[in-house]
């Protein structure tokens, strides 16, 4: 899986069990943010264990780089935050009304993108 945020995966691989074990509790004693996702990413993550799965291999790829695929993710990102300001953040569904998103083609050009600068 990709994701350009440094902070969720190293949460994942690294910290997640540790506030765990402290009580919800970071390494500097301040609560934990956003347990309850945290303890459902725990539970599946256990039982692909418990499967025979092996733990997804998480990657980090630069945001507002041009990367395809994180682009898309961004858009839908966008959208989520424009059903939740309509009130309607309880819907899977990002089309709403909207045009379904194609991963074929380009995505749109976010006006935080970066594309060819370092």
């Amino acid at each position: 899986m990709q994701a350009d945020s440094k902070y969720a995966i190293d949460t994942y691989r690294s910290w997640m069990d540790g506030h765990a074990r402290r009580g919800w509790k970071t390494s500097a004693g301040a609560p934990t943010k956003n347990v309850d996702i945290l303890k459902d990413l725990i539970a599946e993550r256990d039982a692909r264990r418990a499967h025979g799965l092996p733990d997804v291999i998480l990657e980090h790829v630069r945001g507002h780089a041009g990367h395809r695929l994180n682009s898309w993710a961004d858009e839908r990102a966008v959208r989520a935050a424009a059903h939740a300001a309509k009130g309607t953040e309880g819907r899977w569904s990002s089309l709403d009304g909207q045009d379904p998103i194609d991963v074929d083609v380009a995505p749109p050009r976010s006006a935080q993108d970066k594309v060819g600068r370092r």
